[in-house]
């Protein structure tokens, strides 16, 4: 029988792209973890819980998330929007060359989306992680069903990361790649050492029960209990990008996507990308190519995580409407001043000797940022220093009254006194009207 010519050509099975050298992936991660140059540029991504404006602590149903969801989306922003799995919103500025320039955005950005949820009876709420329960996923997606079954195999932690956490991650430039003051060796040091300090001051994320309860930043005990690499800093002792180089290479693959859009995506038990470039560590896995690496760093949650800049991501979501930008000035007076960063340098480096080279967040002095936050005496000591450098700072780097103002109150209102958002039991349960500073 003759073939009907009218019928259209069949569909050609998908082209693999070409697959790497265990020598090519080193080359790829060092060439595009660490861009190097002067610190210029800085960022914030804020991830949001979405609530009911009226009965905050009911779950949302999916629909109406879905449609803040979409609100959001068509609003005309500066700010990149997406959605986490469990329908956290996440606002990502675009990096920008001052820290009001930053702010400035994100401030209008907050304004709109705001304002366009609150039309239909919803509000955003700054904590670090969300009491209501069960934990609920609303997005599937190939990705996330790979995510959650390969979580799963060792806990509820993966789940609860997924759809019950919140932060503000604060991005700044690399650095020069020579030594020194503003070497990125020396940023990289920098931001694992004052991680501990980071989560001890924003902490909130109290938890009442489970297994953090008590602890201020239950968030962090979550991280710590992801699988035993993917949320680890790599050594410290070694080059930066030698150092993550070998972090991302021997830890496990979370999942081989399928290139057919509909197809299952593989979930290796056991098996590194290091192996997976030597061997295909499984007879079943396709040879690895650069997509998939590219695709296996972006699994990767470490507190610091390198992606040409330094993406800081140990700080709980924060209260209040203007409570997220004081981790973003903070952090960018310790980078980006050189005087403040002296001071940042020398009292987290001291602190944190005291406590052994264990990588963070399973070190013990960042369990005890979690747990106790600034009521650790040391813990409070550090911050103190720190936030008062980070004051004295703004003024030379521009920094907006409003900012500097929002810095002062935090610091006097916490920092001073030994205490963290996570105190203030209001801030910690879901509320009609959240307690502003």
């Amino acid at each position: 029988m003759s073939q009907d010519s009218s019928a259209p050509p069949p569909t050609p099975d998908p082209i693999p792209p070409p697959s790497i050298s265990e020598t090519q992936a080193e080359d790829l991660i060092h060439g595009i973890c660490f861009k190097t140059g002067p610190p210029r540029l800085i960022g914030a991504e804020l991830e949001w819980l979405v609530v009911d404006a009226e009965h905050p602590a009911r779950p949302l149903p999916p629909e109406r998330l879905r449609a803040a969801h979409t609100a959001a989306r068509a609003l005309p922003l500066h700010s990149r929007v997406t959605v986490e799995p469990g329908g956290q919103l996440e606002l990502s500025s675009a990096p920008a060359t001052s820290l009001t320039g930053c702010v400035d955005d994100l401030q209008a950005d907050l304004t709109a989306v705001r304002g366009a949820l609150l039309a239909r009876g919803m509000v955003l709420r700054g904590l670090g992680r969300d009491p209501r329960l069960p934990y609920r996923r609303l997005l599937n997606s190939p990705r996330y069903d790979a995510m959650e079954a390969y979580f799963d195999r060792t806990g509820p932690a993966g789940r609860a990361m997924m759809c019950a956490s919140a932060s503000v991650q604060v991005c700044v430039d690399a650095g020069h790649q020579e030594p020194g003051a503003l070497g990125h060796g020396r940023r990289w040091r920098l931001a694992h050492l004052l991680g501990a300090v980071l989560v001890a001051a924003f902490a909130n994320s109290r938890a009442q029960e489970g297994p953090y309860a008590g602890w201020r930043c239950a968030r962090q005990g979550i991280w710590s209990d992801l699988d035993s690499r993917r949320a680890l800093a790599p050594p410290l002792d070694a080059d930066p990008r030698a150092g993550w180089t070998r972090q991302a290479l021997d830890t496990e693959v979370m999942c081989v996507r399928s290139y057919e859009g509909d197809g299952m995506w593989e979930i290796p038990r056991g098996t590194t990308f290091r192996d997976w470039l030597r061997t295909g560590g499984n007879p079943s896995l396709r040879a690895p190519t650069a997509e998939d690496l590219d695709y296996h760093l972006t699994t990767l949650f470490p507190p610091v995580r390198p992606r040409g800049h330094l993406e800081l991501r140990m700080i709980d979501a924060q209260p209040g409407d203007d409570g997220w930008l004081v981790p973003v000035a903070v952090v960018h007076a310790l980078f980006d001043d050189p005087e403040a960063a002296e001071t940042a340098y020398r009292v987290a480096k001291g602190l944190a000797d005291s406590y052994g080279t264990q990588p963070a967040p399973r070190n013990p002095l960042w369990r005890s940022a979690a747990e106790h936050g600034l009521a650790d005496p040391e813990l409070r000591t550090a911050a103190k220093a720190c936030f008062l450098a980070a004051a004295e700072a703004l003024p030379r780097l521009g920094a907006s009254r409003h900012v500097q103002d929002a810095v002062a109150d935090f610091t006097h209102r916490y920092v001073l006194r030994g205490r963290c958002p996570a105190d203030d039991e209001s801030t910690q349960v879901l509320t009609g009207k959240e307690v502003r500073r």
